[in-house]
């Protein structure tokens, strides 16, 4: 029962921790974008965390541990609507259910996750998409696409019945990829934004506007990821766990670091954003495989992350795409690398478990671009996914919500 108990404090503390991100990823949004749409960013954000929570409740849970059948394909499965607490023998609840925390925090632990994969999205597409296809997409993917996703791996499905099984200790892919996978077709279906390139094709700044308030989201998501990770041990086993936050934390700053190093190479400046994107494709990175790395491995892991931030986000240019906070170098690009660096460093490392790695992100490479542009696309051609060109240069704020983020700075501006 003190098993129980300490097991149960920590993963309701995770839980806690990976709440708090929520605001970490809403501050980082906001402040790397305009003043105009800050409303809408938060709406968003908020409405993500509330329905993703109620959707999960409803369906997803269920729909990511459907307790697959020994011999089933591991595809697809489903046990039911709602949350039915498993009983003992005796009729009352089973505290132990999974040996080491309750079937109520395994439940609020693995819904906190299930939200990231739409607030991910909701960078990529920040200040010119309409609230309600935005709020659409939010309800299939969260609801539907992301657990069944997740039950490839974590629920027991065909990734982990695999010789070599997939390994995705936090979520590098199950988590970053499945949302960077659909933040990269919508970019594409969505267009850039009015202004961000120029009449020859070159890609234009359009500054944040405030990047203290994104420098403090970004520090609130490293301490958010200590429950992201480290409550991904399912325990508080001592030694596992504090291993899980060095690797967390060294390859976060490898990362901040690395990027910060190839940016001002590349650039001839020391860029704020790049430090703090470095910061993120390290913890990205690392989130596969951080119980399985020493700490040599999580600064070298980092360090290639950092280091992909900034090519990542130059090639997102190129291609003349357009994403306001960085989100496909950071959750797609280096969820990827993490995904695969289990094969190439630490415990896992091997050309078995490399080949295993390689057939998850493909396989979760096909199953997200399909379904989020399936679901994209059919609004785009329904109800439309692209606010007018008005409601864009003038903000979001005032035409989708009809208030002002700040009021009184705006009225001395007149």
């Amino acid at each position: 029962m003190d098993n129980l108990l300490s097991n149960n404090i920590w993963m309701m503390l995770c839980t806690a921790l990976v709440f708090f991100m929520h605001l970490g990823f809403s501050f980082l949004e906001i402040g790397l974008t305009r003043q105009k749409n800050t409303i809408n960013i938060l709406f968003k954000n908020v409405f993500i965390i509330c329905v993703g929570l109620l959707l999960y409740c409803l369906v997803g849970f269920n729909l990511m541990y459907p307790g697959f059948e020994e011999g089933a394909a591991g595809f697809f499965g489903f046990a039911g609507f709602g949350l039915d607490a498993p009983l003992n023998a005796e009729g009352t609840l089973d505290l132990a259910y999974n040996e080491g925390y309750t079937y109520w925090t395994d439940f609020l632990f693995q819904g906190m996750f299930a939200a990231t994969a739409a607030t991910i999205v909701s960078g990529a597409v920040a200040e010119r998409i309409k609230l309600g296809a935005f709020m659409v997409f939010t309800l299939i993917y969260v609801g539907l696409v992301y657990p069944i996703a997740g039950s490839w791996k974590w629920g027991g499905g065909w990734l982990q019945t695999l010789e070599t099984p997939f390994y995705d200790f936090a979520g590098s892919t199950l988590v970053h990829s499945v949302g960077g996978w659909a933040a990269l077709v919508a970019i594409i279906l969505l267009g850039s934004r009015i202004g961000k390139f120029g009449k020859d094709g070159k890609s234009l700044a359009i500054p944040g506007h405030n990047i203290p308030l994104a420098t403090a989201g970004v520090l609130i998501l490293w301490l958010g990821w200590f429950g992201f990770n480290g409550g991904s041990v399912l325990s508080a086993d001592p030694e596992l766990t504090s291993l899980t936050l060095v690797t967390t934390s060294l390859a976060a700053a490898a990362g901040g670091v690395s990027c910060f190093i190839v940016s001002t190479l590349a650039y001839k400046n020391f860029d704020l954003t790049m430090f703090l994107n470095g910061i993120l494709g390290g913890l990205v990175g690392i989130t596969a495989g951080a119980d399985q790395m020493g700490p040599t491995d999580a600064i070298l892991i980092g360090t290639i992350a950092g280091a992909l931030i900034v090519a990542g986000v130059s090639l997102v240019d190129k291609l003349k795409l357009d994403d306001p906070v960085g989100a496909v170098a950071v959750h797609l690009i280096c969820g990827i690398w993490g995904t695969l660096a289990v094969g190439i460093f630490g415990n896992l490392a091997g050309v078995d478990q490399f080949v295993s790695q390689l057939i998850g992100v493909g396989a979760y490479a096909v199953f997200c671009i399909a379904t989020s542009f399936i679901i994209i696309y059919t609004l785009k051609k329904t109800i439309g996914i692209r606010v007018t060109e008005a409601e864009e240069i003038e903000g979001l704020d005032i035409h989708e919500h009809g208030m002002d983020a700040y009021p009184d700075f705006r009225m001395n501006q007149h």
